[in-house]
């Protein structure tokens, strides 16, 4: 079978297209027959080695196929699943492959009249959204929230999920054409850091107040600034880094700018147990199956052309998920 693996971590050109054995599952596990591969920015930190992991490795954290075998030994252990069943999984490494060897207990179903590509939306990103906007910080009725990269892969779906719970959201975005993006799927006020100044123009909005929350998967440029743009007692909730990690801060700043809490959550955290992994998965799939939850993809492309996916990610040319078929 064919797979996208890295040799040694580095830039895209470290992505590369080979024919490696088709695994065979042990018991416990199930053959995937992969019809989607998610792309997401930890990706992109395995690849690189901000994320550390043993090369080579293939690459990809969630993917959505049907069951092809399962394991030897693995008897009546299925978890109610069946050869040909539709599935998807998250947080597994190899993804980005033809075929994939998935511990059962991973797999979630995938309901009818949702493709294997929005499955994988349902995944890293949906429930990433779904966690950040229902438990780190719930967004309650009336709430005006920071959204930062409204636009991207999982801000569009967090700015759906915030305005689901009541909130008034302000989303920032790199150019007018992510504005509409943005303001289609239910911002109320966008902010177009290229030509305005974030912190002033959050600050407008709130008369001066700030938000109680900012959600911030950019990093190293917004974080300061979104600090500044917080409430007293506001919580800046930092779940990536797509412009480059944090550097270390002083602590005793979010004393100074009114007792302020800092987060930095991960989807792993917040899907300890099946029964959390199945409800939360379960919440995002239906809702886009009875479609209360827009679906934008922002490229289809094939495995072979894996770098070129991680190319236009990293550019930010893209506006929705990213999405390899092998």
């Amino acid at each position: 079978m064919h797979a996208v693996v890295v040799e040694q971590v580095g830039g895209p050109e470290a992505l590369h297209y080979k024919e490696i054995p088709k695994p065979t599952p042990r018991s416990g596990e199930a053959l995937i027959k992969i019809g989607a591969a998610g792309v997401n920015f930890i990706d992109v930190y395995y690849r690189t080695g901000l994320y550390k992991k043993d090369t080579p490795f293939t690459v990809g954290q969630e993917g959505a196929g049907a069951i092809e075998a399962f394991g030897e030994g693995t008897g009546s252990a299925t978890q109610g699943f069946k050869v040909g069943d539709r599935v998807v999984f998250a947080f597994l490494a190899g993804a980005y492959a033809e075929y994939a060897a998935v511990p059962i207990d991973k797999l979630i179903p995938v309901p009818d009249g949702v493709s294997y590509a929005d499955a994988c939306v349902a995944m890293v990103q949906g429930m990433t959204a779904h966690y950040l906007s229902h438990d780190t910080y719930p967004i309650k009725d009336g709430d005006t929230v920071l959204v930062h990269a409204a636009a991207g892969g999982v801000g569009q779906l967090l700015v759906q999920m915030a305005k689901m719970r009541g909130g008034r959201v302000i989303g920032t975005v790199g150019s007018e054409e992510k504005a509409k993006l943005a303001r289609a799927d239910g911002a109320d006020e966008t902010i177009d850091y290229t030509k305005q100044d974030f912190e002033a123009e959050v600050k407008r909005l709130t008369g001066g107040k700030g938000v109680p929350v900012v959600y911030d998967g950019v990093g190293k440029t917004t974080f300061e600034k979104g600090l500044n743009c917080l409430r007293p007692r506001g919580y800046m909730v930092l779940y990536g880094a797509s412009s480059g990690p944090v550097p270390p801060f002083d602590l005793s700043v979010l004393a100074a700018k009114g007792s302020l809490y800092v987060t930095r959550p991960t989807l792993v955290s917040y899907t300890q147990t099946r029964e959390e992994l199945l409800s939360r998965a379960g919440a995002v799939l239906e809702m886009i199956k009875s479609k209360k939850l827009r679906i934008r993809h922002g490229g289809d492309y094939k495995l072979q052309d894996a770098q070129r996916a991680h190319e236009d990610l990293h550019a930010r040319k893209t506006m929705g998920k990213l999405i390899l078929l092998p």
